[in-house]
Formats: C-alpha cells, structure tokens, sequence
C-alpha cells in the first residue's frame, strides 16, 4: 500500500501544479498545447527510441508475454468498444478512444517504480517490455484509427492518409528505429543515452502538468457515467482476463505473470490526453478518465500488489 501511495501521490501533485498555474494564469493561453506537443514530438520519441535501442532484441518479442499482455488489451478494447457503439454512439475516433482508454495502462509513471519498488530488479525485463508494447503498438493502432475517421474521400485516399499518418507518427518512427538499433546490436555512446534520458525524463511530468491545466474550467461531472465504466474496465475487467490468459492459458515464469496482471491493474496512462489533444478527440473524457481511475486504483492496485507480494 505504501508503495503504491509512494508512486501516486507525486502524480497528483504534478497534476494539482499544472491546475493551480493555470487556475491562477501563471502560463499563457496556449501552454497545454505547447506542452503537449514538446511531449508528442520531441521527449516520448526519445524515451521509446532510447527502451527500444536498449533492450536485448531477443527479449523485445517474448511470445507468450506478449499474447497475455495483448489478449487482454483485445479482449477488453472490443467489450469497451462494442458496447460504447450502442450506448454512447460516438463517431469512430471518440469510440476508438473510449477502448484505449480501457486498455491503456500507466506502465512507464506508475508501472515501472511500482514493480522495483514491491519486488526489485527482477521486474526490471517485463517492466520495460509491457511499457514499449504499450506505448508504441498501441499507439500506432490508435494513430491509425484517428486517421482514419478524420480522413475524408475515396478508399483510396483514405488508405494514403492512414499510412502517411501512422509512418510520420513521431512514436512510431522513433520505436522502430530503437528496434533497428537493437536488432543491429547498435550500442547507444554514453553522451546519446544521456541526452535521451534528460527529454524522456520530461515527458511525464509535463504530459501530466498539462493535463491538470486543461482541467481548469472543465467539470469531469460532464460524461460521468461514461468515465466510471472505462474506469471499471481498466480497473477490473482488465487485469482480470490478463489474469485468466496468463494462468490458465500460457506457461509463464511466476514473475512474468505477476508483471502482466498488475501492469493491466494500473489506471489509465496520460499519454491518451496527449493523443486525444493532439487530434481534438475525447479530450475532456480522457482527462476525466484519467484522473477518476488513478484515484480510485489505490485499493484496487493495493490488492493485486498484495496477492503477488503475499503469494
């Protein structure tokens, strides 16, 4: 419990510092969107560049890691999505948001120091891989999906505008370089890491600053019944089928399995703010999304750290 406390309680103060400036309109009128986009453009690229030049090419795709991280964020995303077209009846862009918004977990800000701090360095291997997945391969599909509804014309073009669009993401490119980088077997020189540790160091706290200065004004009452259940989703229904996928469907070492079920535990990253602000989708949801489940993950991530701590 402590540990979890330890890892939210500067994520909330982070996010209080960006309200309260923008509250009392310490920043200019245009901050968030500056701010978001130093994030989009400039310091997530070089946090996924620099995890995926990193890591050992071979353990990047462990298969049976992957299928229960990614089962369970399938399983998930097609209930949130199946019953959001029927209930909430948005366009395809907000209804694509609303399932990443079940699925997206907050793995590098709040994952990564909550598994060293609970079990040590062993966690350090699955940590890192769920974070990449996570953060580059969901976010190319998303990127994709909001090309696509924003995308007008014949199929053809519609086609051209989807691929441009996911190819000059600035997170895609960059994972996939780091991925060259690894399967060369290409070491970064100690000035590049650095570099690249200083602007990935910011992107968190300066995707979370930003969001607490959009929420000034915004009431998260607005779409409440709607954040609650996305929030239910990530919260509950998440990590549940992860668990089921991982236990009785695949042979996984104990470690990995505890790794996968409290990453899919986690509230909802920041990084869908940052993507919904980019494209003008869902933004005021996701912020409100973001912000409900990181409060009321407390007890819930609590358990499941305890089951695994205990077990």
């Amino acid at each position: 419990m402590q540990a979890l406390i330890d890892v939210t309680l500067p994520i909330f103060g982070i996010m209080l510092a960006g309200y309260l400036a923008g509250r009392f309109r310490l920043l200019g009128q245009d901050s968030t969107a500056a701010l978001n986009g130093f994030v989009y453009f400039i310091a997530l690229p070089a946090l996924f560049f620099k995890a995926m030049a990193g890591a050992p090419f071979s353990d990047i795709f462990d298969g049976p890691f992957l299928t229960a991280w990614y089962g369970g964020q399938i399983g998930v995303f097609l209930l949130a999505v199946l019953i959001a077209r029927f209930v909430f009846a948005d366009r395809i862009g907000a209804l694509s948001m609303h399932g990443i918004a079940a699925i997206f977990s907050n793995t590098g800000y709040m994952g990564i120091p909550l598994l060293m701090t609970a079990f040590g360095d062993v966690m350090t291997l699955p940590a890192v891989i769920i974070t990449v997945a996570n953060g580059a391969v969901v976010m190319a599909v998303l990127t994709a999906i909001l090309e696509v509804d924003r995308s007008t014309g014949r199929m053809r073009d519609i086609a051209r505008d989807v691929i441009l669009g996911v190819v000059k993401s600035p997170l895609v490119l960059s994972a996939s370089l780091g991925i060259l980088f690894s399967a060369g077997g290409i070491p970064l020189p100690g000035p590049a890491v650095t570099f690249l540790d200083l602007l990935g160091d910011a992107a968190g706290p300066c995707a979370l600053f930003a969001m607490g200065l959009f929420l000034v004004g915004q009431s998260i009452r607005r779409g409440a019944v709607e954040v609650c259940w996305v929030s239910a989703l990530k919260l509950i229904a998440h990590p549940l089928l992860t668990w089921v996928i991982a236990t009785h469907m695949l042979d996984m070492p104990t470690h990995f399995v505890a790794a996968a079920v409290i990453m899919a535990a986690l509230p909802t990253g920041s990084l869908i703010f940052v993507v919904g602000e980019r494209y003008g989708v869902y933004v005021q949801r996701a912020a409100a999304i973001i912000l409900v489940s990181t409060i009321a993950s407390v007890p819930t991530v609590s358990f499941v750290v305890q089951y695994y701590v205990s077990g």
